[in-house]
């Protein structure tokens, strides 16, 4: 099947994008550092309070995507958005999607890497959110440290956010779904809530600019658990791409 030119058609810059882009990255890298700063005192606290700070910071950021860089969330499939214990799996094309999300869950936990633990104060945050850092270099002792500490996440009835491609990818590339996200299904028996996005769209991975529109995160129908894993990853690719492709058209329309 050849690719869908309206998925990766450019947009073009004007001095419009160029002010917003510096506007909205100039807020962005200073208020980030200044409120993990100034919020250091949250570490001190109980768990859940901080789980209310990340939360607010999640909505400022999509405040600031608004009002300074044109850039508007809407969600849909607001039903499928668990409320216990699941897993919450979908695309990664953006950085716009490890803030903008957390404020739609309970208690969500990110699965990310762990280089980003090593990072002054974030490591500290994300410790104190109990986060599940990865160490995508040790192979299989990273994914029996992976069902380990989804398996203490699923006990606290939070919902474990997982990229399962691993890394940003561009909209429209071709599907790469690591083993991380089949293996946590096979082993925590809980539901898988897929979700698409178009993020990639208006926030492009390695790139300065900040495109105005609107992202669309599409949360889809739960997959039960007791699946076989093939047939899960599967059934997971074939829910996620089809509507990540029609988000990716939509929003180039």
């Amino acid at each position: 099947m050849s690719p869908d030119p309206t998925i990766h058609s450019p947009r073009k810059l004007t001095p419009q994008i160029v002010l917003r882009s510096i506007a909205l990255n100039l807020s962005f890298y200073v208020l980030y550092p200044l409120s993990m700063i100034f919020g250091a005192f949250i570490l001190f606290g109980p768990r859940k309070r901080a789980m209310k700070a990340l939360a607010w910071w999640s909505r400022v950021f999509v405040w600031l995507c608004r009002n300074l860089g044109g850039i508007r969330l809407k969600v849909r499939g607001r039903e499928h958005i668990p409320h216990g214990a699941a897993i919450v799996a979908g695309k990664h094309q953006s950085m716009w999607e490890t803030f903008a999300l957390f404020h739609l869950f309970d208690d969500p936990a990110i699965v990310l890497k762990k280089e980003l633990t090593y990072i002054p104060l974030v490591g500290q945050y994300i410790r104190k959110f109990r986060m599940i850092p990865v160490d995508r270099a040790s192979g299989p002792k990273a994914l029996k440290a992976l069902i380990r500490c989804a398996r203490e996440a699923i006990e606290e009835n939070r919902q474990i956010l997982i990229f399962p491609e691993g890394t940003r990818r561009p909209v429209g590339a071709k599907p790469d779904y690591k083993p991380g996200v089949a293996a946590l299904y096979a082993a925590l028996k809980v539901p898988c809530v897929p979700f698409a996005l178009n993020s990639g769209l208006f926030w492009p991975r390695r790139s300065f600019w900040r495109l105005p529109g609107t992202i669309v995160v599409e949360f889809l129908p739960p997959i039960a658990p007791g699946l076989p894993r093939k047939e899960f990853t599967a059934r997971l690719i074939e829910t996620i791409e089809p509507a990540a492709d029609r988000l990716a058209r939509e929003g180039r329309s």
